[in-house]
């Protein structure tokens, strides 16, 4: 079964990036310090980055981060979706309209203007497509940015959520979480690393 699995790192006082993101520095002042663990040798974490890379079948994110990661100083062949796994599943963007050119060309690239519920439907018919490809289940990862993961999580389209939490306190910056309305989730792992502690919940 495909599940919508929501995938995100975040400093220990609720933020995604650090203050003042921009189109250079898109995870804001300091904020490189919510990934070390992606680049991590530590062995769990590298398990755990293989483990959710794999089992992407479609990965759903917003314009903004779009922008940073086609952008002239974003993914490249050895950096991209997953870190280092630079791994190409189907991309499915939520945008107000579609950029005019895209730098990425040999990525799988939907745009989607009408919502995050049809970015979701479009992305979830991509996922169970390669699933069916491949012989097993695949699923459906938001990646971000905080908007887009927190978005989602309101409307209650939210299955699983992923959260990398890191040993950082950046005192501002996107919080992943405003105003959200109460929901139940079920913790199923934790998995403390050098670089993070790794925590598992479905959303009730």
């Amino acid at each position: 079964m495909t599940r919508i699995i929501a995938d995100i790192s975040i400093s220990l006082d609720g933020f995604v990036t650090g203050p003042d993101p921009s189109q250079d520095k898109g995870l804001g002042t300091g904020g490189e310090a919510l990934h070390t663990w992606a680049f991590s040798d530590d062995p769990d974490d590298r398990r755990l980055l293989h483990e959710a890379t794999a089992r992407s079948g479609a990965v759903v994110l917003g314009r903004r981060l779009f922008d940073l990661v086609d952008g002239p100083n974003g993914w490249d062949d050895t950096t991209g979706y997953g870190a280092g796994e630079a791994a190409k599943p189907a991309f499915v963007v939520v945008t107000g309209s579609p950029p005019e050119s895209v730098r990425l060309t040999d990525f799988d690239w939907t745009f989607v203007t009408t919502g995050m519920a049809d970015a979701l439907a479009a992305a979830r018919e991509r996922a169970e497509a390669a699933s069916a490809a491949v012989g097993k289940d695949l699923d459906v990862i938001i990646m971000g940015g905080g908007t887009t993961v927190g978005t989602a999580f309101d409307a209650g389209l939210v299955d699983v959520l992923s959260l990398h939490l890191a040993p950082v306190v950046l005192g501002s910056g996107t919080p992943l979480f405003t105003g959200t309305a109460p929901r139940t989730l079920v913790q199923r792992s934790v998995t403390s690393t050098s670089t993070a502690t790794h925590l598992l919940y479905d959303v009730l």
